[in-house]
């Protein structure tokens, strides 16, 4: 059997130390899987870690309460702002399509009204040959 680092060497086959040997692998083992378990236990991380948080909070406010409340108002403003930008897309949204639509129907009307012109220039052009020729 191996030993432990910083142990010497025991007679392997002495029962009663080949016994002790394997009572103390069993201890480090037990330890070293005890140990992973923890590391692996997510859970109880994070109650940890928001214990942790938590801890830290309130020692936070118990030194400056006024930026503590400062900082809560400007996080609450700003998830009130996101709130609001949130319900106000489809309006915005609709805004912005009513722009668009307008401005489509300006550049429509403003053709037509070129078109107008032009029918209404040649008409008089006309209007006025015949005049002349009606002399």
């Amino acid at each position: 059997m191996s030993s432990s680092p910083g142990t010497e060497p025991t007679d392997p086959t002495d029962p009663d130390a080949i016994k002790a040997e394997i009572e103390a692998t069993r201890a480090q083992l037990g330890a070293t899987v005890d140990e992973l378990s923890a590391r692996l236990d997510v859970p109880a991380r994070a109650k940890e870690g928001a214990a942790r948080a938590k801890d830290t909070a309130v020692e936070t406010y118990r030194e400056s309460p006024p930026a503590v409340i400062g900082a809560g108002a400007a996080v609450a403003g700003l998830i009130g702002l996101l709130v609001w930008r949130r319900r106000t897309r489809p309006q915005r949204r609709a805004r912005r399509e009513v722009r668009r639509e307008a401005k489509r129907a300006e550049k429509v009307l403003a053709a037509r009204r070129a078109e107008a012109e032009k029918v209404a220039r040649k008409a008089g052009r006309k209007a006025a040959k015949t005049r002349r020729r009606a002399r």
